[in-house]
């Protein structure tokens, strides 16, 4: 079973950048067949694809959060990583890294891990 673990701070200052490393277990980030995305969900709201990267490297960015967001990965560690920057309090969500079949805010997503708290605040 593939398995996904986010990592990170969870307390970041504001205007300053959130970075998250999300770790795979299972399954390579270099495997052609799958995206590898980022999706937050705020306190109270539902959920919102920020982002995701493909075996390639290629990125592709919700349009709301692209000027803000970068995506890569380390095929040497099996990981992908999220950089937010310019954060403010309305970041502050609990933070999912997720296997998609595609690029896109609406892909099927079929594995994920268990989220991580991050509360941006001075």
């Amino acid at each position: 079973q593939v398995q996904l673990q986010e990592s990170g701070p969870g307390l970041v200052k504001p205007s300053q950048i959130l970075s998250l490393n999300c770790t795979v277990f299972g399954a390579s980030v270099a495997t052609n067949y799958y995206y590898w995305t980022w999706v937050r969900q705020p306190p109270g709201k539902g959920l919102e694809w920020m982002g995701a990267i493909g075996y390639s490297g290629k990125t592709y960015y919700s349009p709301s959060l692209k000027s803000r967001t970068s995506i890569s990965r380390d095929t040497s560690k099996n990981q992908f990583t999220l950089q937010l920057s310019s954060v403010t309090p309305e970041d502050t969500a609990v933070y999912y890294c997720a296997r998609a079949q595609g690029p896109y805010s609406n892909s099927r997503r079929d594995y994920w891990g268990q989220g991580t708290q991050v509360t941006v605040s001075s």
